[in-house]
């Protein structure tokens, strides 16, 4: 396994229809109006409070992003008189905006209803305050414009670190996974991970939604994690640490050990750890996978086993070396 290439990039536009169906849960949105513009795109991440525009002046106005009217944006509006708020709110819809939020679940003007259905702009209302608001809607904008791809392999998290276990199909991933559930790790994802980079660089693994908390096992079918193991038996995504790839023994012509050697793999253009475990009747993967995890773990905290083995064994040759002079 050389590389895992990325199938879409970043700063791709998302429909508001896709940001609604994300932020259902995330940010407690609801739609309100303008059902018809749901296709409109959003083309940063970067969320906009209109103030300034509200007031009329437009030369330096971010159109292409979300914008959230908040309640100081409430309160100059409602300072306006009817006339007066139509006519900048006609403006402001007309500038050809994606959509609009109205945070605190306020109700919204009539004004606001009948601009948005004649513009076909979107008008979404949420819950939270504004500035909560802001700061998740933007983390939700960055993962849905994130770099992404979807790759066929399993994800556990175990003991904080996350491990995405790849290999041929029936050479054992979700058996693997299966056993490390029952020691008390969580399952991300069986059978396809996707995987996109966040904004600080990392590579974030998740599963797909139709098959999210589910596992196939040969002989079993389709199982259902928590609802065998607990809740805290499944996550919904974890960075990615480390690559485990599991192969046959016999599928290669000689092993000269290489399963032992650490070496990295190109995940979305981020060098991610990767060791290979060979699988053979009589060993206990989900150890081995286990310990691989674990030492990956002492890695991150400067701790080369194999390194300090070979230091040792140096010194200890030079000792004997002078010893015998």
């Amino acid at each position: 396994m050389d590389e895992i290439t990325q199938s879409a990039g970043r700063g791709s536009e998302v429909s508001v229809a896709d940001f609604l169906e994300a932020g259902k849960r995330r940010v407690e949105m609801e739609l309100c109006s303008g059902e018809a513009g749901l296709s409109r795109k959003i083309a940063e991440a970067a969320i906009n409070r209109p103030g300034l525009a509200l007031t009329g002046f437009y030369q330096y106005f971010p159109q292409k992003r979300m914008q959230v009217i908040g309640l100081s944006e409430n309160a100059y509006l409602s300072s306006l008189d009817v006339e007066g708020r139509t006519r900048h709110l006609t403006a402001f819809f007309e500038s050809r905006i994606p959509c609009v939020v109205f945070t605190r679940n306020r109700r919204l003007p009539p004004e606001v209803i009948e601009l948005s259905e004649k513009n076909k702009v979107p008008v979404l209302r949420s819950r939270m305050v504004t500035k909560y608001f802001v700061n998740a809607a933007t983390l939700l904008m960055e993962n849905l414009m994130a770099q992404h791809v979807k790759f066929q392999g399993t994800m556990i998290e175990i003991n904080g670190v996350g491990v995405l276990i790849e290999g041929k199909p029936g050479v054992g991933k979700s058996e693997t996974a299966l056993a490390l559930i029952e020691k008390g790790h969580s399952l991300i994802s069986d059978d396809v991970t996707l995987l996109r980079v966040d904004s600080s660089g990392s590579v974030i693994g998740a599963s797909v939604d139709v098959t999210r908390y589910h596992m196939e096992i040969r002989g079993l079918g389709i199982i259902h994690v928590p609802s065998l193991f607990g809740v805290t038996s499944v996550r919904d995504e974890k960075r990615l640490d480390i690559v485990v790839s599991l192969y046959r023994v016999d599928e290669r012509e000689s092993d000269d050990r290489r399963s032992g050697s650490r070496a990295t793999v190109n995940v979305l253009g981020v060098e991610v750890p990767h060791v290979e475990i060979p699988v053979a009747p009589g060993r206990a993967l989900s150890n081995l996978v286990e310990a691989a995890a674990l030492d990956q773990k002492l890695r991150t905290l400067g701790h080369d086993a194999a390194k300090e083995l070979d230091e040792k064994l140096i010194t200890t040759l030079t000792e004997a070396s002078a010893s015998s002079e």
